[in-house]
């Protein structure tokens, strides 16, 4: 950040007095831009046996599959963004359920939190952000070619609970990728 957005002035990045972490601090209206983690939101839509996935249509990850998923937007829940995130991407009605997954991703400060969720019916499509939209069987998950591991994870954690019959709550924090 260079610039207050409130007057425009250059900002400085420093402590501001009464705080721990440095800050873009306005030198001019004296305003402190705090800088604080995204929320990513979205749904793990189910029609029996299978899982609706989504091929992104932009970057980063284009081409990958992805739960329907993104970023929150202001003035909604958490939940009114997962069915939003699943409307836009997938065109998909869902019934949403019980938050499943919460995910610490603190090197890109972000938190990602994933609902399960049911299909309402099979009258889906790719929207604006996705190349296309199907179902899949755990068998035929194409588990290389996902797109964020934080929906790997979630997708793991959803197999996993369905084979033992017991559902949970999974919390978690992932860091940086291994370099390859």
């Amino acid at each position: 950040m260079k610039f207050c957005s409130s007057c425009g002035a250059a900002v400085d990045l420093r402590i501001p007095p009464g705080d721990a972490l440095p800050r873009h601090v306005c030198g001019n209206c004296g305003t402190i831009h705090y800088q604080n983690p995204k929320l990513v939101v979205g749904a793990l839509p189910e029609w029996g046996d299978r899982i609706l996935l989504c091929r992104r249509a932009i970057e980063p990850c284009y081409g990958k599959w992805t739960l329907p998923a993104g970023f929150m937007e202001n003035n909604e829940t958490t939940a009114q963004g997962a069915v939003r995130e699943t409307l836009e991407e997938a065109c998909a009605r869902i019934e949403l359920g019980e938050m499943f997954t919460l995910i610490d991703v603190p090197h890109i400060s972000q938190v990602h939190i994933v609902y399960r969720a049911r299909l309402l019916d099979l009258d889906f499509r790719p929207g604006e952000e996705s190349l296309e939209v199907a179902l899949f069987d755990e068998a035929d998950i194409p588990w290389d070619d996902i797109a964020f591991r934080t929906i790997a994870l979630s997708l793991r954690h959803f197999f996993e609970d369905r084979r033992s019959g017991k559902w949970s709550f999974h919390t978690g924090s992932i860091g940086p990728a291994p370099k390859t």
